[in-house]
């Protein structure tokens, strides 16, 4: 059976975690208080440090990053050395997801890997119009048409020669 393995929280459990963190806890600790692994505590836990309970409840909605922004911070990431925590509030990275991403796309292919990419289906390639047949090529074509309807003529009335006048077969 497969399934979706990754759990949704509702909004009255991610209160709860606002709460937790409102209160001081770190993220091992609210890790072990809500019941989930030191690692998404800790995402929440960067997210909340950056957004507060708006990014932890997710009302900013999907946040789109130009491409100067995502080159600056993934730079100061991974060339400047400054920590995750630092380039999220510097540029109102809302996850740390999409940063580990972009340093990743940015180590195998360079600057260039983080440039937009075109959405929706590629464009196929136009289909050439046909040459113009030769005569030759014509009268071929012509040829075994005629022969196909020739053969079908042939085996209807043998169809038809092979039932006798009352519906029976001989």
């Amino acid at each position: 059976m497969s399934g979706d393995c990754r759990r949704r929280y509702d909004d009255g459990f991610m209160r709860l975690v606002a709460g937790v963190f409102r209160d001081g806890h770190g993220y091992k600790s609210a890790a072990r208080r809500l019941g989930v692994s030191v690692d998404t505590a800790k995402k929440w836990f960067l997210s909340y440090r950056i957004g507060g309970e708006a990014a932890l409840m997710g009302e900013r909605g999907r946040k789109a990053y130009g491409y100067e922004t995502k080159l600056a911070a993934v730079r100061d990431h991974v060339e400047r050395g400054m920590t995750a925590a630092e380039v999220m509030a510097r540029y109102g990275i809302a996850s740390v997801s999409p940063l580990h991403r972009w340093c990743r796309e940015y180590r195998a292919g360079g600057p260039d890997a983080l440039r937009p990419k075109p959405k929706g289906r590629p464009k196929g390639a136009k289909s050439k119009p046909r040459p113009a047949p030769s005569r030759e090529r014509e009268l071929e074509e012509e040829n075994e048409y005629l022969r196909a309807r020739v053969a079908y003529l042939e085996k209807a009335r043998a169809l038809l020669a092979s039932k006798s006048p009352t519906g029976r077969n001989r």
